[in-house]
C-alpha cells in the first residue's frame, strides 16, 4: 500500500502540528518559528533522544553530569506529537483495504500525513498501533529523514481482533515519558469504553484529539430485509429484520451515540473531529484540522 506520492509529501511539509493547550514541563516556547537552531539565545535544556543533532549537545554539562543534554534556544520549543491507531478488527470496513473510504487505510494516511508534517518540523514523534496480536510502536523519532520509516511501519498495519481502548489508553499514559500532543485515530467501537482512558490521558498532561472514523454504510447503512449480522470481532451473531423502522432507531441510536461522544468532549477540553471516510483525507487534514487550530 503507498501512502503517498512525493508531491503529497512536498505538500504536507508547508504546514505544522500546534498545540494550544501549552502544559509546564511539556512545552517550551509557543512554536514561533519552524526553524532550529536560529537564535542565539538560550532558554532552556532537555534530555537528548536517538536521532537529535549532536551539535546541539552540550558537552559541557555532559562532562560535569555524564549526562547527554540539548540545548533549546529562544525560538525553538519542544512539541513531543503521539499518534495512536486502533487497529481493532472493526476498524477493516468496508471488507476492502484497498478501498479508500476503508477505516483503516484511511487511519493509516492520516496517520502518515500528520506524522511526516511533525518530522518535517523536528518534533519528537511516536506512533503506536493498537490491536490483538500486541501493541506496535515506532519511535520516538525526530527529523525528516525518518518519514520512509515511518510510512514503511504504517504499510505493514493490519487489523485483528478487538482492542480494549480505555484499558490500552490507561497503560499508555501510565508508560510514555513525554507528554505532548497526542491524536487517537478510532471508530470508537471498544465494548469497554474509551472516556477513562482519555481521562487518564489528560492526567498526565496530554492534549487530545479524537478523530473518530466512521464510514459511510455505518452512518447510513445500505441494507434491508432479513439479515443475520456477525460482530467481525467476537465472533457473536444476531438475526434481524431491517426496516424502515429498525433502520431509523439505528440512525436515532447513532446520533444519540454521537451526541453523547461530542459532550464528552466539549466538557474535557478534548478535539472532536468526526470523520465519514467518504471525505478525502487531504481536505480534513488541509481545511478541518486547520479549522481546529490543530494545523497551521
Amino acid at each position: 500500500m503507498n501512502l503517498f506520492d512525493e508531491a503529497t509529501l512536498r505538500k504536507l511539509e508547508q504546514l505544522q502540528l500546534v498545540a494550544n493547550q501549552v502544559r509546564v514541563g511539556v512545552m517550551k516556547g509557543d512554536r514561533r518559528s519552524r526553524k532550529r537552531g536560529t537564535s542565539i539565545e538560550f532558554a532552556d535544556y532537555r534530555n537528548y533522544t536517538k536521532g537529535d543533532d549532536l551539535r546541539r549537545l552540550d558537552w559541557n554539562v555532559y562532562a560535569r553530569l555524564e549526562r547527554p543534554f540539548i540545548k533549546l534556544l529562544e525560538e525553538e520549543e519542544d512539541l513531543s506529537v503521539h499518534i495512536i491507531i486502533d487497529g481493532s478488527a472493526s476498524m477493516n470496513w468496508p471488507d476492502e483495504p484497498e478501498n479508500d473510504e476503508n477505516k483503516l487505510r484511511y487511519a493509516l494516511k492520516l496517520a502518515g500525513a500528520l506524522g511526516h508534517i511533525g518530522l518535517s518540523t523536528n518534533d519528537l514523534l511516536t506512533v503506536t498501533f493498537l490491536n490483538s496480536g500486541g501493541n506496535r510502536r515506532w519511535g520516538p523519532h525526530r527529523g525528516a529523514r525518518n518519514s520512509l520509516q515511518l510510512l514503511q511501519f504504517l504499510e505493514t498495519a493490519s487489523a485483528s481482533g478487538p482492542t480494549d481502548l480505555n484499558q490500552s489508553l490507561h497503560s499508555y499514559a501510565l508508560r510514555a515519558r513525554r507528554p505532548g500532543l497526542l491524536f487517537l485515530l478510532t471508530d470508537l467501537l471498544s465494548p469497554n469504553g474509551y472516556q477513562d482512558g482519555i481521562n487518564a490521558l489528560q492526567s498526565r498532561g496530554y492534549e487530545v484529539g479524537l478523530i473518530h472514523l466512521l464510514s459511510p454504510d455505518e452512518l447510513d447503512p445500505p441494507l434491508g430485509g432479513d439479515l443475520k449480522l456477525v460482530d467481525i470481532e467476537t465472533g457473536h451473531d444476531a438475526e434481524i429484520t431491517l426496516d424502515d423502522a429498525t433502520l431509523d432507531m439505528y440512525r436515532q441510536r447513532l446520533q444519540s451515540w454521537m451526541g453523547e461522544i461530542g459532550s464528552y468532549c466539549s466538557r474535557r477540553g478534548v478535539h472532536h473531529i468526526p470523520v465519514n471516510t467518504h471525505l478525502n483525507w487531504e481536505k480534513l487534514v488541509m481545511q478541518t484540522l486547520r479549522a481546529q487550530s490543530l494545523l497551521r
